[in-house]
């Protein structure tokens, strides 16, 4: 068995680890193509495994709450328990909830295959980029390395969304998760051939109770607001699981003011710039996840689109967003982050508004499209700006916890959002279609009303980021 040890040696110099990069940015793909490719799928997963409207919200939030909620706990088990091991058993738990995904036959299997696929997120993927740091150690090897990872993770959400189409189109939507067996078990024996085991050289304890309290109170939150679209706000149904979410939520701050290791170092958000950064962050993660949601409902069930148009109707949206990765750099070299993010949420907040005058009929073209390009290009101009800003002032001490909050405030923040906005859709569609209006013009009002509040929401974040008076 190789040795463990802090930081191999030899990882400068040896010639296998830009096959090692190659491995894990390959299963780093696969693991993030999963927080997109099922959303074209998702009609189609509902009628047929039987999914309710809200039900059907759970198909990505028990993925991005899992993930979310316990990716800094994973990052703690791969330092301290090693972080080969960790990320071969982080892969060997995604291939197996990805099996049971394929072969789900109702709701709730494939729900909690789908919780099972993000506690393996968390596991792989930090451990992952910990292996990254550790193979390249010299700053233009790793900064070479990090920019294929970063790739990766772009690429991603584009070809999720590009493949769910195909897929679903042309075989089944059970193959958008089969698919994965194989990529996983090449990676974990290419990792286990490639790389020698590591781990922190100091110490510590796992912050057990905070990763249950703030897993087990998000879960409750968003069965709270999932419930809402369907029931009384005064009802047990939804004040329970609401109170109960905010109760371990406050758990949560006090665990991780007093205890030695916390999870989540609130210290962290003492600078200013980073925490405005998080909080646009959540902005972002609630624009991105109810916007694939809902949209992709828009297209086929309002506009009638078949799941390979609806994919090929996301390419405009996809090509515009990374023009926006461009022009964001632009904008911070020669302005600061503070024009950067302004700009990107005021070019989101118009796309917004755009869509919040869906037709429930007409053309894609000259009535829908317009309002996709605007938003794409306010989120691409915002995504590279927020990860500086996430980052500000961070030392080699706590850069790593600074990436970690930054993902997890993401997942985490499009979790709640999503759960939130379908709520708001859904009620307003059942109101609506309870005074007769037909089913597709009644969800169109719905989605209408959703992205008229994120219009908003868009708006007050471009104001907030005016506050980011650092240049980068």
């Amino acid at each position: 068995m190789p040795a463990v040890q802090s930081a191999p040696p030899e990882a400068g110099t040896d010639p296998r680890r830009w096959r090692a990069l190659f491995v894990l940015a390959l299963a780093q793909f696969m693991i993030l193509i999963d927080n997109s490719v099922v959303n074209v799928a998702l009609p189609t997963v509902q009628r047929d495994l039987g999914f309710s409207p809200v039900g059907l919200g759970w198909v990505v939030n028990a993925y991005v709450l899992a993930a979310g909620g316990l990716l800094l706990l994973g990052g703690r088990l791969g330092d301290l328990l090693g972080r080969r091991r960790t990320f071969i058993a982080g892969i060997g738990v995604f291939a197996l909830a990805s099996l049971l995904c394929g072969l789900a036959w109702d709701p709730a299997v494939l729900v909690g295959a789908r919780f099972a696929q993000g506690i393996g997120e968390a596991l792989a993927s930090p451990a992952a980029l910990s292996m990254i740091a550790l193979l390249f150690p010299e700053p233009a090897a790793r900064a070479k390395a990090f920019g294929v990872w970063a790739g990766v993770t772009g690429t991603a959400a584009t070809a999720g969304v590009l493949l769910s189409g195909v897929i679903t189109e042309l075989a089944n939507w059970r193959w958008l998760f089969l698919i994965n067996l194989p990529v996983a078990a090449f990676a974990a024996f290419r990792v286990v051939r490639l790389t020698a085991e590591s781990r922190a050289s100091t110490g510590g304890r796992i912050d057990v109770p905070g990763a249950i309290l703030v897993t087990g109170g998000l879960l409750a939150l968003v069965d709270g607001l999932l419930a809402a679209a369907t029931h009384a706000w005064a009802s047990p149904r939804v004040l329970v699981p609401l109170v109960a979410g905010t109760a371990a939520l406050t758990g949560f701050v006090v665990v991780e003011r007093r205890t030695a290791h916390p999870l989540l170092p609130l210290s962290f958000f003492g600078n200013r710039i980073r925490l405005l950064a998080n909080l646009l962050n959540v902005v972002l993660a609630i624009a991105m996840t109810v916007f694939f949601f809902l949209f992709t409902l828009y297209l086929q069930d309002v506009l009638g689109f078949s799941a390979l148009w609806t994919g090929l109707a996301y390419l405009p949206f996809c090509a515009v967003t990374l023009a926006g990765y461009a022009a964001s750099a632009q904008l911070m070299k020669r302005l600061g982050l503070r024009a950067a993010l302004t700009a990107g949420f005021v070019l989101g907040a118009a796309g917004m508004c755009w869509l919040s005058w869906l037709p429930a009929q007409g053309s894609f073209a000259a009535q829908v499209l317009p309002g996709t390009l605007l938003l794409g290009f306010g989120l691409g101009t915002c995504f590279p700006a927020l990860a500086v800003a996430a980052l500000h002032g961070v030392t080699g001490d706590d850069a790593g916890i600074g990436s970690g909050v930054q993902t997890t405030v993401y997942q985490l923040g499009g979790a709640l959002g999503l759960a939130t906005f379908v709520t708001v859709a859904l009620r307003r569609q059942d109101a609506l279609a309870a005074t007769g209006m037909p089913e597709a013009a009644a969800a169109a009002a719905g989605y209408r009303l959703a992205f008229a509040v994120l219009a908003a929401l868009f708006a007050v974040a471009a104001g907030v980021a005016v506050l980011l008076r650092e240049r980068s």
